[in-house]
């Protein structure tokens, strides 16, 4: 009989996840040092900036309300697992690309699971692109849990807030991208040095594995000469913005144990469930010692329970995130020898979720130091817009910024929601209408200011 207990163990390595100051060697590939350095900078600093927030009111004219309607009709699309409609939202998005005369391709590794590439040529296509990446997919929702349904992109005339599963995750940056884009096409007659492409992806939500996995194993996607990528963040519940340099990788490890089956009402030693539980305990013990709050464990159900039966048979699924900071090898160590050893009759599985080292077997790290030109200038822009920057941060959650990090190119993960409740996944998901178009308005001021 099998009796199995579900002890998810989210971010249990999260008190080793600091930023940490690297040499050269160790950091991830930076392609910025190739000709014209200058208007690179230049250039990065006018793209980092255009999904930075403005840091100003103002009313909500009629130019304010477009970007507003076009968020909202991107939100409505269902694109939530299991089922996720790509059709429609990759349509609209090409309708927005081509009312401002962007280049765009559709590329199909997987059928049904298209990827959209948006371009903006630069006036010097020899230097290394940057990469503006969005996910097309959201996680589903329980609509009997919100207040409006979850894609009807209900807007509150009194608050500002626009409820939709995707307003913070993230679709709100990929509508920023065009529309920060829209402005300097359209009102600045503005032309970049560098070519700047946005991506639209499928499935980073189950994994990334038929969307950016696929593409950034293509010659389609060498063929862009990406330098540098921006990818999504979180909110940020004050003032400052979040940045991240790096993502956690799933590992999601079985424990088994064995023991003799018999009645319940006879007692044995090294029972499956003895030696499961004398485990459980142990991780629950390290994950306490990793965390200041420790959530409680949810049990799944077991096939084919009996109440008076002892099983032969047990085991405990758990999800647990790494940060690069942490050596495999060690965990892997102590899961052996502590947590499921041969000598209690445990066994073991490891199924690592994706990448967790870069080509070179490198963290899959982006440098946060002024060694790295990319950053440095990201700082600026953020400066240059009034704003101020958290410290550092490895993301909690996996993104698709790991594949990329992979062929070792910098990537940051940023989402301009400041002053905002965290709400990705959660029920009643929403944005207020000001911090979207803050997003896009500065887009417009950074760009112009540096350009002058």
């Amino acid at each position: 009989m099998l009796c199995v207990y579900s002890f998810p163990l989210v971010e249990f390595f999260a008190t080793v996840s600091r930023p940490v100051s690297l040499s050269l060697s160790q950091s991830t590939l930076l392609q910025s040092t190739v000709t014209s350095m200058a208007a690179g900078r230049h250039m990065l600093l006018m793209l980092a900036a255009a999904i930075l927030f403005s840091f100003t009111s103002s009313g909500k004219s009629h130019e304010e309300r477009e970007p507003i309607t076009r968020f909202k009709q991107y939100l409505r699309f269902n694109t939530a697992h299991p089922n996720p409609n790509y059709t429609a939202p990759v349509s609209f998005l090409i309708s927005q690309a081509q009312s401002i005369g962007l280049q765009f391709k559709t590329l199909e590794f997987v059928p049904n699971k298209p990827i959209l590439l948006l371009t903006w040529p630069g006036s010097d296509p020899s230097l290394p692109s940057i990469l503006f990446n969005s996910h097309l997919d959201s996680v589903p929702a329980e609509p009997d849990k919100w207040s409006h349904p979850p894609f009807s992109a209900f807007h509150s005339p009194e608050t500002g807030q626009i409820f939709a599963r995707g307003s913070q995750d993230d679709k709100c940056i990929a509508i920023q991208y065009i529309e920060a884009i829209r402005n300097l096409i359209l009102v600045k007659n503005f032309k970049p040095i560098r070519t700047v492409h946005a991506s639209y992806v499928p499935d980073e939500e189950i994994g990334g594995f038929d969307g950016m996995a696929k593409f950034v194993e293509s010659n389609e996607f060498r063929e862009l000469n990406v330098g540098f990528v921006m990818d999504e963040g979180q909110a940020s519940t004050n003032d400052d913005f979040r940045v991240f340099y790096a993502d956690r990788s799933p590992w999601h490890l079985i424990i088994r144990a064995k023991g003799a089956p018999g009645h319940g009402s006879r007692m044995f030693d090294n029972g499956a469930m003895e030696n499961l539980m004398k485990s459980v305990e142990m991780i629950t013990k390290f994950r306490e010692s990793q965390f200041d709050v420790v959530k409680a464990g949810r049990a799944a159900n077991s096939e084919g329970f009996v109440m008076n039966m002892q099983p032969s048979e047990a085991e405990a699924g758990f999800d647990a995130r790494l940060p690069p900071t942490v050596d495999p090898d060690l965990i892997r160590r102590r899961i052996a020898e502590e947590w499921a050893p041969a000598i209690r009759n445990m066994s073991y599985e490891i199924i690592e979720k994706g990448p967790i080292r870069d080509y070179k077997g490198r963290p899959l790290m982006t440098l946060t130091d002024d060694s790295n030109p990319w950053w440095s200038v990201f700082k600026r822009a953020v400066t240059s817009a009034g704003g101020k920057l958290g410290k550092p941060e490895i993301l909690a959650s996996t993104t698709d910024a790991r594949y990329m990090r992979q062929l070792g190119i910098p990537v940051l993960g940023f989402s301009p929601m400041a002053n905002t409740p965290i709400l990705l996944h959660d029920h009643n998901e929403f944005l207020k209408d000001t911090v979207f178009l803050k997003g896009v308005e500065v887009g417009t001021l950074s760009w112009r200011c540096v350009y002058d």
